[in-house]
């Protein structure tokens, strides 16, 4: 166990200095001057590397129970801490069963005993008449809850609503938690016509407009005045919807929004025919409403970023036909998103005290987390990345460690580079390295 973590460049709640970081029984004891530190065996000197809270990615989808060969906690939680994840928060669907139930949430919490490299909470999911089980869903621990608008993909998790979600939301605003919201709705999507190349992005694209997630945003804007709702926005996509989200927050409505890595490093323009692995819905869009987004997280009209991290099999990916309407939409980065977001903020000037924001900080609010996470703190969990931002490297996908290692971001050069990740006190990875035994927790604890 370490004692205490030193380093040149330590990201603090108020900035960026030279310090030493104490840790007692896994927790951050103090923070001290960088002169004073001890030395010996059980402290970890990062000299010029940065030391940050460890991330907390609040969008990832295990699926472990059911469709284990898709992604399992194994091998999520070792991409996360290769990622400098600490805690992710795995999404109630996907898995068999969803997330839907207190016996479905159990399953789920058993499932994961044992697996867990890094620390893993829980969203419970809102679909047509559960409302009955959300009170034992919170009371089990949940950190709050998601819905779908549109269809989810799988018939396990049924979408919304508005009247599901009028039955939903009184139960949850008492209970003071989150509703996370894929806000697009079905009346805008539009369908493929035979006519139209099914290996073209485009085809893909047209058929997911913005007016899609327009009209849902302002669906939930209404509901979350009329309720005193926390709405969350998921994967945002559509920069067009941000006019509306900046009044809704300047009018005092609890609504937050989050974006992913993948609507930040990549346009539509640059999407080849075929190319599958880019598929994800909403879809990526063009370069122009690319430059939006980063501004507006740059401007703090986006909360944060996490991964939407949503592997599945290669043959469901449509990698062989390219066939854009039959593949699965989802994207893997779990272990990519502090580099891929690192690469285009440092471009844009923005400073390690914003990508903590981002990446810690903010999601770890959102989750009910900031008593243990998102800050290096007394008091807090002695949850550290230590990484180099100078550092560059190509994404092989043979070196990634989830599940299957499908992902757009093959053979793309980024900046940003993971030495360690730690848990509470502890190296849980290290150069490449897991550490034996197993760290990581559910939380609630089993």
């Amino acid at each position: 166990m370490t004692t205490a973590v030193r380093g040149e460049r330590v990201v603090l709640p108020d900035g960026e200095r030279p310090a030493c970081i104490y840790i007692e029984d896994g927790r951050i004891a103090a923070v001290g001057d960088y002169s004073g530190a001890p030395s010996g065996p059980g402290v970890i000197d990062a000299g010029s590397l940065v030391v940050m809270p460890g991330l907390v990615d609040t969008h990832v989808h295990i699926n472990e129970p059911g469709r284990t060969d898709w992604e399992g906690f194994a091998t999520a939680t070792r991409a996360a801490a290769a990622g400098g994840v600490t805690t992710l928060v795995d999404m109630p669907l996907n898995s068999i069963p969803a997330t839907t139930t207190a016996a479905a949430f159990d399953e789920k919490v058993r499932a994961a005993a044992g697996q867990c490299t890094v620390d893993v909470a829980f969203w419970g999911g809102v679909v047509p008449g559960n409302t009955a089980e959300l009170e034992p869903l919170a009371r089990r621990g949940v950190a709050g809850f998601k819905a779908f608008l549109a269809p989810s993909g799988v018939d396990e998790f049924e979408h919304v609503s508005e009247s599901d979600l009028r039955a939903a939301l009184p139960v949850l605003s008492r209970l003071n938690l989150p509703l996370l919201v894929h806000a697009e709705l079905p009346s805008a999507l539009l369908s493929i016509a035979s006519t139209e190349d099914p290996r073209a992005h485009l085809t893909w694209l047209n058929s997911r407009p913005p007016a899609a997630e327009i009209d849902a945003i302002e669906l939930l804007i209404q509901l979350s005045r009329e309720y005193d709702a926390a709405i969350h926005v998921v994967h945002l996509a559509s920069a067009d919807a941000l006019p509306l989200l900046r009044a809704a927050r300047s009018s005092g409505l609890r609504i937050t929004v989050e974006t992913c890595p993948h609507y930040l490093a990549f346009c539509a323009e640059q999407i080849a025919d075929g190319r599958t692995d880019f598929k994800c819905a909403p879809p990526i869009r063009e370069r122009s409403n690319q430059a939006r987004l980063w501004n507006a997280l740059l401007a703090g009209d986006i909360d944060f970023v996490a991964t939407d991290h949503s592997p599945a099999p290669p043959a469901l990916k449509r990698l062989s036909d390219g066939d854009f309407t039959a593949a699965w939409g989802g994207i893997a980065s779990l272990q990519l998103g502090l580099s891929v977001v690192w690469t285009g903020a440092s471009a844009r000037g923005a400073s390690l005290g914003d990508l903590t924001r981002w990446l810690s900080t903010a999601p770890a609010g959102l989750a009910g987390l900031s008593a243990r996470n998102g800050a290096i703190a007394a008091g807090r969990d002695a949850d550290f990345v230590i990484w180099d931002p100078e550092a560059e490297w190509v994404v092989d996908p043979a070196a990634l460690e989830h599940r299957h290692p499908v992902t757009p971001y093959a053979g793309i050069r980024l900046r940003g580079r993971v030495h360690q990740t730690m848990l509470r006190g502890g190296l849980v990875y290290d150069q490449g390295r897991f550490a034996v035994p197993l760290r990581g927790a559910t939380i609630p604890p089993l």
